[in-house]
């Protein structure tokens, strides 16, 4: 959260330069006149930073959630996510002055990013940006009417895009009456660090929350590796067999507290999970949901017989950049660790790979740089050894940076050896071209891909490879698409179709598994086409992927009972 809650007339104006240097830069356009800067303007937005939640903010549809990372600043950050008709809009009323001028200003990441203003008395203002992959700022002007005495500021996300951030919000102007934030004190010490659950890559640490902290610093060896909203914390990517000392401070925006008491654990030993099974020539690929959304719940041991490739959804991030772990959903019913693991063992044996994806949605991991990127590898690998995943999905939906995500897993690849499988799922604005950050990456590590099922939904009308554009949610949309693949590069045998299960498993793009199999056959036959007809056929077409197998149970396996055989028999 942004400490400065009030500012002087030069300090604003310095303010206004930064932010039109850096819509010049980055192509954006301010709507409305800079204003006059009085020497009492204050912020007049309330929990700006969402240190507290969303106490003073409305998400339609229960689309907002306050989440400790992404964050640009303290400890918290708004995360909405579109879905069907909704546009996950998150809005707070705040009491202005008539005949007064604001500048409101929120950094934005992730999906594409409207900021406006609605109820001014006058001409309401938005602005907006395209995804990115990083923070950035969104700043236009209002003014309000002769009788206003309080206006609706508000964010929003599209239709059927990924989701996206919000921090450090700030609507700068006259007080309106309702004051502003408190400045907070720094809080005191946390008490009561103990270690708890201990593997040979991570340890686990509880300690007591303290009052006013809204994060924490966790410290290994006196460096600190990590920050967490709240008063747990599982610090990962170490090495077995080893003693480490943790300590932990409490933060917020008016600083950091001391350091605790410090706590010893030591990591155990490592066990090898061996090499998995080979994928098959024609694979079925389904996600498994670590978390309960309305589908049918499953542990791993249910996921239907007709997927060969399981991908665990999802790892989580860390404070470390490219850092990622994983934790199991108490929802999902696991009684320990250990169960879970058998679980994955036991899939393994009956000739199965489970994978770890990482990203999706709401996921969010960071690879930008050579530290990132080991970062990303070394973390990966202990999930690897720890679980026994057979390897990683690359599912990353806010933004790739190609060059150090191909640096991250060729660094897997190393250390995992050549039974690792990898397999990615972008969606179809990520694979329009060669020179997309992801189709660059497919390529680039195309000697260790195993297969690229893009997602086929939540899509709008694509262009096919012929160059005409087709709309999502028939044969053309699957075939005229993935023709752009196998014609850019990628072997037909690393290429996949992925769509929703059910009606339920994504907001739009469902087709019924009769368009998925005239689309395999179209594409591996030269049969069931559509009024695209490619000049070839790819008989190695790797096969499908859905969103999910707990969607897919929901709809009583229908998915994967039609295009699991399919997929099988394939030439």
């Amino acid at each position: 959260m942004d400490r400065t809650t009030t500012r002087s007339r030069a300090h604003r104006r310095r303010g206004i330069g930064g932010v039109l240097a850096l819509a010049v830069g980055s192509g954006l356009v301010l709507v409305g006149g800079a204003g006059t800067a009085q020497a009492a303007d204050v912020n007049v937005a309330k929990n700006a930073g969402f240190e507290s939640g969303l106490t003073n903010w409305t998400c339609s549809a229960d689309s907002g959630a306050a989440v400790s990372s992404p964050v640009r600043t303290g400890a918290g950050a708004l995360r909405a996510t579109p879905a069907g008709l909704d546009n996950a809009k998150c809005t707070q009323t705040v009491a202005v002055k008539p005949n007064s001028t604001y500048t409101l200003s929120a950094w934005v990441q992730g999906g594409y990013a409207y900021l406006g203003a609605s109820g001014t008395g006058t001409t309401d203002v938005s602005t907006w940006t395209p995804d990115s992959g990083s923070w950035k700022q969104l700043t236009t002007t209002f003014t309000t009417g002769a009788s206003t005495t309080s206006v609706q500021i508000y964010t929003h996300g599209w239709y059927g895009t990924a989701a996206y951030s919000v921090d450090d919000v700030s609507v700068f102007g006259p007080d309106g009456g309702g004051g502003q934030d408190p400045d907070p004190v720094v809080p005191a010490t946390p008490a009561g660090l103990a270690a708890g659950t201990v593997t040979s890559s991570s340890v686990a640490l509880n300690w007591g929350a303290v009052s006013g902290a809204t994060g924490y610093n966790v410290y290994r060896n006196g460096t600190k590796v990590l920050s967490v909203g709240g008063a747990s914390a599982t610090v990962t990517g170490l090495a077995a067999n080893t003693t480490y000392q943790f300590q932990v401070t409490a933060t917020n925006s008016a600083g950091e507290s001391a350091k605790s008491a410090t706590v010893s654990a030591r990591t155990g030993t490592v066990t090898d999970p061996g090499p998995g099974p080979a994928v098959p020539k024609h694979a079925l690929t389904g996600y498994w949901q670590n978390f309960n959304n309305g589908a049918t719940v499953q542990k791993l041991r249910d996921v239907q017989s007709q997927y060969d490739i399981i991908a665990v959804s999802f790892a989580d991030s860390t404070a470390t950049p490219g850092q990622i772990t994983f934790n199991l959903d108490p929802a999902v019913g696991y009684a320990s660790a250990a169960d879970f693991k058998a679980d994955v063992a036991a899939k393994k044996a009956a000739g199965k790979s489970v994978i770890i994806s990482i990203g999706g949605e709401k996921g969010n991991v960071t690879i930008n740089s050579d530290a990132s990127a080991t970062a990303f590898a070394d973390s990966a690998y202990a999930l690897m050894q720890e679980y026994g995943f057979n390897g990683v999905d690359i599912d990353l939906e806010h933004g790739i940076n190609s060059t150090y995500l191909t640096k991250a897993l060729r660094q897997l690849s190393a250390k995992a050896g050549s039974s690792m499988v990898l397999t990615m799922a972008p969606q179809t604005i990520d694979m329009q071209s060669t020179g997309t950050e992801y189709f660059k990456t497919a390529l680039a590590v195309k000697d260790i891909l195993t297969v690229v099922n893009m997602q086929y939904y939540n899509s709008g009308s694509m262009l096919g490879c012929d160059g005409k554009v087709y709309s999502q949610g028939s044969v053309d949309f699957l075939t005229a698409l993935a023709c752009i693949q196998l014609q850019g590069g990628l072997d037909a045998s690393q290429v996949g179709l992925g769509v929703p299960a059910s009606t339920r498993g994504a907001g739009s793009g469902y087709v019924d598994p009769t368009v998925v199999k005239n689309a395999l056959d179209c594409l591996a036959r030269g049969t069931g086409c559509g009024t695209f007809k490619p000049a070839q056929t790819w008989p190695n077409l790797r096969g499908a992927m859905t969103w999910s197998t707990n969607w897919d149970a929901t709809a009583g396996n229908a998915w994967s009972n039609a295009v699991g055989p399919h997929v099988h028999n394939l030439p």
